[in-house]
């Protein structure tokens, strides 16, 4: 109980070492977080735009909105859902200049990708394997609904919880636990469809 209290603890110092650091402006601090957070982010955004190029414009203006606005992180939250609050900001209004890209009419990119290496040799048999499952989910997400593909990135991928979705999205946590839902049954009929197993 001691040490997890003790976590704790050391957590919230760290949020607000980090609040202070973004007010700061400090470089060193924008350094760690992009080297951090880069492929997750890109990865977010790629999921959210279906366009490796627009994606990367948008991974660097979504930097430049920390370093500018780096003082309205709250310290009480945790750093990702802000980081992925900001971009999912700043993708809406690129979708306001360019309504082609919004959530509901997302470009597909079919060069993109869609998983970053791990950095584990794997023999060319489970390679083979990972690549085909992979293509089957790529092929799933690919027939989702952007609205739904991002909520599913956002809790699989990037790993927050319902509560930091709802933050990053400005919706109700009800309505992030509907597009989850609806997600993962679409996700799963595709993937019986193409004769992966779930």
């Amino acid at each position: 109980m001691e040490l997890v209290l003790t976590m704790m603890i050391s957590a919230a110092d760290d949020s607000r070492a980090l609040a202070r650091g973004l007010r700061a402006r400090n470089p060193r601090l924008l350094d760690e977080l992009i080297e951090k957070y880069q492929y997750r982010l890109l990865r977010y955004l790629i999921t959210l735009t279906g366009n490796h190029a627009t994606a990367e414009d948008l991974f660097q203006e979504t930097w430049l909105r920390v370093l500018e606005r780096g003082h309205q992180f709250d310290p009480r939250f945790r750093f990702e859902p802000w980081l992925f609050a900001v971009a999912r900001n700043l993708f809406l209004d690129r979708v306001r200049r360019r309504p082609e890209l919004s959530l509901t009419a997302a470009e597909d990119d079919e060069e993109m990708p869609r998983d970053l290496p791990d950095g584990h040799a794997r023999s060319p048999f489970e390679e083979a394997l990972r690549s085909e499952r992979q293509r089957a989910l790529d092929g799933a997400m690919a027939t989702l609904a952007p609205i739904y593909r991002e909520v599913l990135a956002l809790r699989f991928q990037e790993d927050l919880s319902l509560e930091e979705i709802a933050r990053v999205s400005n919706v109700p946590v009800s309505t992030v636990k509907s597009r989850l839902y609806r997600g993962l049954t679409h996700m799963h009929a595709e993937l019986g469809r193409a004769g992966v197993a779930p």
